[in-house]
């Protein structure tokens, strides 16, 4: 038998799968879905739409059940994919069998083996003179998850009630599959063999620690067929690494569950307890050390092109982390109807159909996946398959930040994580206290971000003086010997720090009037005077720091906060919802950041008191002082911080959105990210009178004074007749669509690249 091939088998990172199965469900009803989704009939039309992405790698399935009729074989519903392949130049990975066998046939009997094996062999005989000398090709789809539907009879098959569906329905798949392998290797020598599975994690509830070891055996189950077919068990079946070539890992947002209750850890939740894709990935391929694809993969409804855009991060991550991964496969790529209920649409594909439409299967593109996925493309190009030379080559950025990396999505991570295909991005936070000597804890919470975090043991808070004997000596591994070194100062008061890094370039993102705060250091003002002289780029985060900078150095960009449309577009779809809603009654009038200074929390009293039966829920952090200051009402919700992923369905059950800024000297140059967030959202939004939100906004948002003009402007907000509100939405989405993140960082990388070097590195 030919050794395991190394070669990369696919002809584009990003490939497209068309659902095949062809199985009989519970209802006894025979699925082709290829067919209900038009596939068959349009394969030209859905082959050429996938040219403007670069796709030239699509999944197809021939189907067992569909092809093998009374022992004889038709594979002439494979002729129009294989022509309009050919004509395009794409790669088709043919899977042979998508779940449905002949209905004649009992899986676990002695004919089901050899019956499939002369299967394999006609069907690998007629893709032949089209396939190439390495083709790929799966012969089962997902033998566990297959045996796993047959223990629940949800295939309706010939035996399907036997008690030995699961395991010994386990075994005989895996014999099928080594006897398929040998058949098509009989007709073409090269075929390399994707094998896929589910992707899982499954953890035991953090009240029930006495089920980790049975979460642990669950967790187990998922490797017991790659491991039958490479040998490593059960190895009377025959198997041999040979025949565990590339593994695909099917991952959806349900693939990880707590134990016994079968309580979903949910992606768009953010639910601490969840396993990092990338982390996976690593593990399986060390487990096996073959190459991996991500072999299906999407999302339903409005979170499919947020869903893409954290797996490509997750992918480049499992890349950083060693993980050999050749690919990622959009499954479906065209939506399809749901197995048991053919008039449930999912609502996953790049493409969905015009159901209602005259052509019923005509297809429309899903603009905010399709921009997900050209954003996600950009990033694994630059970080997955570009040549390590590109990645030596790249700047590093060394930013120094007052902000934890990890405590909200503030503009420096929104800002960076769009600039790390081009840079190497090490952020360093404040350091923190520990004892014995000065060191760094890093970790990489983005691909190629590296987020340091020093431990020193001065009592001093921040980058203050105290800390600068114990900093300096750490920093000098930041980047790698003779890197092209930017400096980024998101806080003045790291500026003492800079002779060790010997920058071409120093940045200067003022984010906030920092020196305005409360407890900000004494030092601050002198600091930023310092580095407003040394700096060779300023950029002001709204038009307010703008003005107060412009007249102290020659190069101050503003660049007003942005937003993230299509995560918050998920907030369009009011059906989204949060569970900390479920005891909230309507109308909500919500509020997500930090509570601090800038919160007046003295209309949030005179909110809740002149109207008892709004309820206001407060999202965000709240810090140790503010929290004796914060009003306590029955009808006052304060739910403490939320992962950024939860945010858009927060609001999606809002009713009005809040900015209760105190008018002081930390507010007067605010520019808050999250008006544009909550024009996103397309939700009314009342705002004390800050300067930069009047000015930018005040055609849309409601500007109030007073705590009584506030009140009313709520109450206007939540009597607006529907079409004065679809008007609003209207204006908002122009706004939302003329501001991005990705157009900000996008515009800072160009200054980077064309502001000359300064003269004998850092000053």
């Amino acid at each position: 038998m030919p050794s395991v091939r190394d070669s990369a088998p696919y002809a584009s990172f990003w490939q497209a799968g068309y659902e095949g199965a062809d199985h009989i469900n519970q209802a006894g009803v025979p699925l082709q879905l290829n067919r209900d989704t038009g596939h068959l009939q349009r394969a030209r039309e859905d082959y050429d739409l996938l040219q403007q992405f670069g796709i030239r790698t699509v999944r197809e399935s021939a189907g067992w059940r569909l092809c093998e009729r009374d022992g004889r074989y038709d594979f002439s519903s494979l002729d129009s994919r294989l022509r309009a392949a050919r004509e395009l130049g794409l790669q088709i990975c043919w899977t042979f069998c998508h779940y449905g066998w002949p209905q004649d046939l009992d899986f676990l009997g002695p004919e089901f083996v050899p019956r499939f094996a002369r299967y394999c062999r006609a069907l690998a005989e007629y893709l032949a003179p089209w396939a190439g000398p390495q083709p790929v090709y799966t012969p089962l789809n997902e033998i566990s998850f297959t045996s796993w539907n047959l223990t629940r009879g949800q295939f309706y098959c010939m035996n399907m009630h036997d008690p030995r569906a699961g395991h010994e329905g386990k075994r005989q798949l895996v014999r099928a599959q080594l006897a398929g392998c040998d058949a098509i290797r009989a007709v073409t020598p090269g075929a390399r063999f994707l094998v896929t599975d589910p992707l899982i994690h499954i953890t035991a509830p953090s009240r029930r620690p006495d089920l980790r070891p049975l979460a642990a055996a669950l967790n187990a189950s998922q490797f017991e067929a790659w491991d039958m077919l490479s040998g490593r068990a059960a190895p009377e079946l025959g198997g041999a690494p040979d025949y565990l070539d590339l593994i695909g890992a099917n991952y959806y947002h349900s693939n990880q569950w707590e134990c016994c209750d079968d309580q979903r850890l949910w992606w768009h939740l953010g639910d601490p307890l969840r396993a990092p894709l990338h982390r996976l990935l690593t593990e399986l391929h060390h487990r096996y050390g073959r190459p991996l694809l991500l072999a299906e993969t999407s999302h339903v409804g409005s979170g499919r092109g947020a869903w893409l855009r954290d797996v490509a991060s997750e992918a480049v991550l499992a890349v950083q982390h060693g993980a050999d991964l050749r690919g990622v496969c959009l499954y479906p790529v065209v939506d399809r109807p749901d197995w048991e209920d053919p008039r449930h649409w999912h609502r996953a594909g790049l493409w969905d159909m015009d159901r209602h439409g005259p052509d019923p299967l005509a297809r429309r593109l899903v603009q905010p996946y399709a921009d997900a996925l050209r954003q996600a493309q950009e990033l694994t190009t630059r970080l997955c398959t570009c040549a390590d030379t590109q990645m030596r080559d790249m700047p590093t950025i060394v930013v120094f930040s007052h902000l934890r990396w990890d405590a909200f999505s503030h503009r420096p991570q929104q800002l960076l994580t769009r600039l790390a295909p081009y840079y190497r991005i090490v952020y360093v936070e404040e350091p923190v206290h520990g004892d014995g000597g000065a060191y760094l804890v890093s970790s990489a919470p983005a691909p190629n971000v590296t987020v340091v975090r020093p431990h020193t043991p001065a009592g001093a808070g921040g980058f203050g003086d105290g800390q600068l004997a114990a900093l300096q000596p750490l920093l000098a591994g930041l980047a790698p010997p003779g890197a092209d070194v930017i400096a980024w100062f998101c806080t003045p008061m790291a500026l003492p720090l800079l002779p060790a890094l010997d920058a071409r370039l120093v940045v200067y993102d003022c984010i906030d009037e920092l020196s305005a705060h409360r407890h900000a250091p004494r030092q601050l003002p002198q600091r930023e005077k310092a580095l407003l002289t040394i700096a060779d780029l300023v950029f002001t985060a709204g038009p307010g720091l703008h003005r107060a900078r412009r007249a102290q150095h020659p190069a101050v960009h503003c660049f007003p906060g942005s937003v993230d449309a299509i995560h918050f577009e998920q907030a369009l779809d009011r059906d989204n919802t949060h569970p900390a809603h479920d005891a909230i009654a309507h109308p909500r009038l919500g509020y997500h950041g930090p509570f601090d200074e800038c919160v007046d929390t003295t209309l949030l009293a005179a909110i809740a008191d002149a109207r008892p039966d709004w309820q206001l829920v407060m999202v965000g952090s709240v810090r140790e002082a503010a929290a004796l200051t914060l009003p306590r009402r029955p009808n006052i919700h304060y739910l403490g911080r939320q992962p950024y992923q939860a945010i858009p369905h927060l609001l999606a059950g809002w009713d009005v959105c809040l900015l209760p800024l105190a008018l002081n000297h930390a507010t007067r140059h605010a520019n808050p990210a999250q008006v544009l967030e909550y024009m996103a959202a397309a939700l009314p939004i009342v705002s004390t009178d800050i300067a930069d939100i009047r000015q930018a906004y005040g055609d849309v948002v409601r500007i109030c004074r007073t705590h009584g003009q506030f009140i009313a402007a709520c109450d206007d907000a939540l009597a607006l007749p529907p079409e004065h509100r679809d008007a609003m939405a209207l204006r908002m989405r122009d706004i939302v669509g003329r501001s991005s993140w990705q157009a900000t960082a996008d515009a800072m990388r160009a200054l980077l690249d064309s502001t000359p070097a300064r003269q004998g590195g850092s000053a």
